[in-house]
């Protein structure tokens, strides 16, 4: 039975599709080795991310390096598309001897570039919802701190005008305005 932690979403929530999931929910355990990426990587293993700014920091980080990395096979990989078409033109005269290897050449690097592509889509996709997601828990630690922090501010305000209510009598109403 899933975890129904309070610090926790249902991945299936997140408006993603079921390659998108299996992709967070990988990327989600790859994330990093500390207690907080363990405890994102078992939220994952059950179906759920992790609601804590640190593990959705590193999963953020970690899927920023992943799409660079692809970002960079993608360029890669058009450089290569260019030199296979500039290669076409030098060797006109062996068009038709190389022409097959070289169409085929030529798709297979254009569906990978497309293969890439579409990963890269899903993961800024998977990255933009972790993105809000973190800025709305760290929005939420901020409330809560500043709760807390009113909340003793009040305490020790409430303590310290009923010390002067005994000490003054009724000085407080005569400098009512």
């Amino acid at each position: 039975m899933p975890s129904t932690e309070p610090n926790t979403v249902e991945d299936m929530q997140l408006g993603l599709t079921d390659e998108e999931i299996n992709l967070l929910r990988y990327h989600q355990a790859q994330a990093g080795g500390s207690s907080s990426s363990r405890a994102a990587s078992r939220a994952s293993s059950q179906g759920r991310l992790l609601l804590d700014s640190s593990s959705l920091a590193a999963l953020s980080r970690h899927l920023d390096r992943l799409m660079h990395q692809i970002q960079q096979r993608i360029e890669y990989l058009s450089e290569q598309s260019s030199v296979v078409t500039m290669q076409q033109y030098d060797h006109a005269g062996n068009l038709v001897d190389n022409a097959d290897a070289e169409i085929a050449r030529f798709q297979n690097i254009m569906a990978q570039i497309d293969e890439l592509e579409l990963d890269f889509d899903r993961i800024a996709h998977i990255r933009d919802i972790v993105r809000d997601y973190r800025q709305r828990v760290e929005n939420l630690e901020r409330e809560l701190e500043n709760s807390s922090s009113s909340r003793r501010e009040h305490h020790h305000s409430h303590r310290h005008s009923h010390s002067h209510r005994h000490e003054g009598g009724s000085s407080g109403r005569r400098h009512r305005h």
